[in-house]
């Protein structure tokens, strides 16, 4: 592991930014080309997504089911030469920025024609489905 670069952080940060503004557009093929060509995708309750229609396919999924707004914290990233791994916490909002999900992800970050791009996206609710 390499100690994080100023650079690598700043690059990943506004890439998240990026991604949040991409969704918040609805522009799911804007989505789909911040991964790299072979993303994949590790969704709960889905079966593994590979590629970037599949990809785009996913995120117009969920904008067609009522999500309006994600918001992603990044709490740790560590670098491995041209890859990274991003810990982090989102939140998801519906219409009316009610909060609909939050929950952790991890995503392995590939460098890709010489951008940060996603490679690998695995993310989980911690919203309990159990009865209290």
């Amino acid at each position: 592991m390499e100690t994080i670069s100023t650079t690598t952080s700043e690059e990943i940060k506004n890439a998240n930014r990026q991604f949040e503004s991409t969704f918040e557009q609805g522009d799911t093929a804007g989505m789909a080309d911040l991964y790299t060509n072979e993303a994949m995708l590790l969704p709960t309750g889905f079966d593994m997504l590979q590629g970037k229609a599949a990809v785009q396919n996913f995120w117009q999924g969920a904008r067609d089911m009522g999500l309006k707004r994600l918001k992603l914290n990044t709490v740790d990233l560590e670098q491995y030469e041209e890859a990274a791994i991003e810990t982090g916490t989102y939140k998801l909002y519906a219409a009316g920025d009610q909060e609909i999900d939050h929950g952790k992800y991890l995503v392995v970050w590939k460098k890709e024609n010489n951008r940060w791009k996603l490679h690998k996206d695995i993310w989980n609710s911690s919203v309990s489905n159990q009865p209290a």
